[in-house]
């Protein structure tokens, strides 16, 4: 069977073509899956989506009308898939439920460290042969509070990391995680997190309760010189409040790996277009934001878990099987739905 893979990276292209070798062929693309180019999977029973991919109700009747029955996402993320329209179209929709988590948890920790040390400041001015030091005073993290919120496999990983620093540690979950307690997390209320916290991270899932979980309000309670950091969902952020409390001269440093609008720009080459997104523009002004395009996953080790989950999907499903990994089972969404 050919696959069609939509989104595919070009450092992600050998591994998804290694895996699948000798069970299918795959059709990869660099394009992502929406509705301009959802009929080019026509033909195809399935197809493989990345993390920017728009699977709403019409795009996947679009896929469904052209042959589509089962849809391989390559993320752990799936708030951009319609399940219940892929449940009455009797689309099977699978995800990857687990990678590295160390993957996302070292990234963060590596902007957490960029911005607390003004690195790309210093090395923007390095290739210039300016080696001043003025403006790039950092602070140890050393007997700070790191404030996690979302302590699950990534989340716990970077306590893991915060703890070898030497870090006071807060938490805000549903449930207590055993292994943080066990590192001295403290969890409090999401308020006093905000409040205490000099480093702040966001480790959750992007639902509704979660929307723009860093809202002014958040931003508000925040130590002037905190740091903020997302590695998870852009919408976690509200971004326009964030604008917002960086004019007002707040926060030490901001290191965002997502952004609400992403879609529109994240993977993309947009170095000569006029950038209509004002938000985003303004946000990429200030010296003390570091910004990248959802990378923190990109590793080898983590996306060679994605991609072999993918491929363990994929004949699961030709074999009417099912995983924990699946969303949607031939319309049928799970009794308990994620």
């Amino acid at each position: 069977m050919e696959i069609v893979a939509f989104g595919v990276q070009a450092d992600e292209q050998p591994f998804l073509e290694r895996a699948f070798a000798g069970r299918h062929q795959v059709r990869s693309l660099n394009v992502f899956l929406n509705r301009d180019t959802a009929p080019i999977a026509r033909g195809y029973e399935i197809v493989s989506s990345s993390v920017n991919a728009d699977l709403g109700a019409d795009v996947l009747q679009t896929l469904a009308a052209g042959g589509t029955k089962m849809i391989a996402q390559r993320s752990t993320g799936f708030n951009n898939i319609d399940l219940e329209a892929a449940a009455d179209l009797g689309m099977s929709v699978g995800r990857v439920a687990h990678y590295s988590p160390y993957a996302v948890a070292e990234f963060a920790w590596a902007l957490a460290l960029a911005v607390d040390r003004r690195l790309v400041r210093a090395t923007n001015r390095t290739r210039n042969f300016d080696f001043r030091l003025d403006g790039l005073m950092g602070r140890d993290l050393r007997g700070r509070t790191a404030g996690v919120l979302g302590t699950g496999k990534i989340g716990t990983a970077f306590t893991r990391i915060a703890h070898g620093f030497g870090m006071n540690l807060l938490g805000w979950d549903l449930a207590e995680n055993p292994h943080c307690v066990e590192l001295g997390m403290k969890y409090v209320a999401r308020e006093r997190l905000f409040a205490e916290a000099d480093l702040v991270t966001l480790h959750l899932p992007l639902v509704d309760d979660t929307r723009h979980l860093v809202d002014a309000a958040a931003l508000a309670a925040m130590k002037d010189d905190a740091i903020l950091i997302n590695t998870s969902r852009g919408g976690l952020v509200d971004t326009a409040a964030l604008v917002d409390t960086l004019k007002a001269g707040r926060l030490t440093g901001v290191g965002l790996d997502v952004y609400e609008e992403e879609a529109a720009f994240f993977f993309f080459d947009k170095s000569l277009d006029i950038i209509s997104d004002d938000t985003l523009a303004r946000l990429m002004t200030f010296g003390n934001v570091l910004v990248t395009s959802h990378q923190a996953y990109f590793t080898q080790d983590a996306v060679g878990q994605i991609i072999e989950a993918t491929v363990a999907n994929v004949e699961d499903y030709l074999t009417h099987r099912t995983n924990e990994n699946m969303l949607v089972t031939r319309g049928q969404l799970p009794k308990a739905a994620p």
